[in-house]
């Protein structure tokens, strides 16, 4: 298994794939919700297993001192075994050794206890995704590394 960007037209069609079909299809949204402007800047992570993805998230820029990861997602009949940790693991990586001091996300009220067991602390509610499913903000301080 190895994690990186997707490079060719075939993997960006699994990655943004597993992403509907996880995130998105689950609420009745149609092909296409799953993509947003911030995809041209944001930095996309992929768990892969061979030719599979079996786990994504993207990562934002805020400011100077911030960044929040969002789209994480692992393919639904692996969830539970670690995947999810792994593809967080080099997330915050890559945002320490980029000189990030924070990670901020807005995480499903289903995903509550797998950020908080990852670090992360709970400031609040902060909005329905699609007037349905309510996110929470979270934040978790980086250890900047090196590269």
């Amino acid at each position: 298994m190895e994690i990186r960007t997707p490079q060719t037209v075939t993997e960006w069609e699994i990655y943004y794939d597993l992403r509907y079909r996880v995130l998105r299809e689950p609420l009745g949204k149609e092909r296409g919700s799953e993509r947003n402007d911030g995809d041209e800047a944001g930095i996309h992570f992929a768990l892969f297993d061979g030719a599979s993805i079996l786990a994504i998230a993207r990562l934002d820029r805020v400011d100077e001192t911030i960044c929040q990861v969002r789209f994480v997602a692992v393919e639904t009949n692996i969830q539970g075994k670690g995947l999810g940790k792994k593809i967080m693991d080099a997330v915050e990586k890559h945002g320490a050794e980029n000189g990030y001091d924070k990670l901020i996300l807005h995480a499903r009220d289903y995903a509550l206890l797998f950020y908080e067991k990852l670090g992360y602390t709970m400031l609040g509610p902060s909005y329905k995704l699609f007037d349905v499913l309510q996110h929470y903000e979270m934040e978790k301080t980086l250890v900047k590394t090196e590269k």
